[in-house]
């Protein structure tokens, strides 16, 4: 494990205005300093505050549900939410313009143009680039769906898709989320409305895996899920099926939790020791989606004690990560609330995110930022006391 120390942050009222400060952090010129939402200045981007090594990364806003809301694709026609974009992360996962209803909406067409604008976005601004996702459940064009396919016909189509999409990509992805959700919350596959599980097996899971790798053996191969935050039934699923993969000398290389947290809940304490086991198997391990949800006021504004808990559920989660040693990957579910997918899947929850819909920086924002710096404080710190030793 990765052995960082990190002092508790007191997420007082105070901390609604100013950043958060931990351990050292106030010995650190920069702390306490809050730049405007669109500063130029380096103590003011997660990217930079991160331990090197480890990359911070949002979803990119665009496709999915974004093309019924009343505003343009965010991505495309919003300049300062790409001007953040840039500044302040070191990945990005394209939200909805990887997945199948969207890159290959036509059984004979496919549509690369948001998916190439994405990456080659990220190889501007210097970022990596998580591919999601390959095989799910959801979001899958209506022709697959409800075309009239055999067995041969349904595997001819998925392998010539992931031959299409990652061939596309090879070298420029640095994790995929080959299977996405294939397991419900009893840890059961989805037999039934995973098509490609229900009408070619469970060992189609381990062919695309295998394919993949075939396409593109630099990137990192990924199983991705909700609700397998800690110890469960779900994540006990997937436990097993990595252990039976890797005796088979399957390319899985990595796990990762989605994270999308409510205030109605608990954290997830065990997310540490849930991580730890599946690093123990040798897997890179991630988290992928996170965002944290809750329900607000009538006013629609929310409490400080909403926005300390808040900050306190992203800081615990990255802690968790930060722990773990092969955990250098996470991912918040889009940085701001204006184009926050939330709000359209969960009534009444909202302001899940690190910013507001004026790119105003929460409390959550700053319980990142100096968790990370106290982190990458701690490895130069270990770095040079080895450097001494030798």
């Amino acid at each position: 494990m990765r052995s960082i120390r990190f002092a508790t942050v007191a997420l007082a009222t105070a901390a609604l205005t100013l950043p958060l400060m931990t351990g050292s952090a106030a010995a650190d010129p920069s702390a306490g300093k809050e730049a405007a939402p669109h500063s130029h200045a380096t103590f003011d981007r997660l990217r930079e505050a991160a331990p090197e090594g480890f990359v911070v990364g949002t979803a990119v806003a665009g496709g999915g549900h974004h093309l019924e809301q009343d505003y343009p694709d965010p991505f495309t026609y919003d300049k300062e939410y790409r001007k953040i974009l840039g500044r302040q992360f070191s990945s990005v996962s394209p939200e909805n313009q990887m997945k199948w209803d969207y890159i290959h909406p036509e059984r004979d067409r496919y549509d690369f143009a948001q998916a190439d604008a994405i990456v080659e976005f990220a190889k501007r601004n210097k970022q990596v680039v998580r591919g999601h996702t390959l095989l799910w459940h959801s979001q899958n064009p209506a022709w697959l769906e409800e075309g009239d396919f055999s067995a041969e016909e349904l595997r001819a189509i998925l392998r010539e898709h992931v031959t299409t999409v990652v061939g596309r990509y090879a070298g420029r992805i640095q994790q995929w989320d080959v299977a996405n959700e294939i397991f419900d919350d009893q840890g059961n596959l989805r037999t039934q409305d995973n098509i490609w599980i229900r009408e070619l097996g469970p060992g189609i899971v381990a062919d695309v895996f295998r394919w993949v790798h075939e396409i593109d053996p630099k990137a990192k191969l990924f199983f991705n899920d909700y609700n397998v935050e800690s110890v469960n039934a779900k994540s006990d699923a997937y436990y097993a099926l990595v252990q039976d993969l890797l005796a088979q000398g399957v390319p899985v290389h990595g796990f990762s939790v989605q994270g999308h947290l409510s205030t109605r809940y608990g954290f997830p304490g065990d997310l540490k020791d849930n991580l730890s086991r599946f690093d123990a198997l040798g897997l890179e391990t991630a988290v992928t989606e996170l965002d944290v949800r809750m329900d607000l006021p009538e006013s629609g504004v929310p409490t400080e004690e909403q926005e300390r808990k808040q900050a306190d559920y992203y800081q615990r989660a990255l802690q968790a990560c930060l722990a773990v040693d092969g955990c250098n990957s996470f991912t918040i579910w889009g940085f701001t609330d204006k184009y926050s997918w939330v709000p359209v899947f969960f009534e009444g929850e909202g302001f899940a995110n690190v910013m507001t819909e004026d790119f105003d920086r929460k409390p959550a924002f700053y319980a990142l930022r100096d968790t990370l710096k106290e982190a990458a404080r701690e490895d130069d710190c270990k770095k040079d006391r080895k450097h001494r030793k030798g």
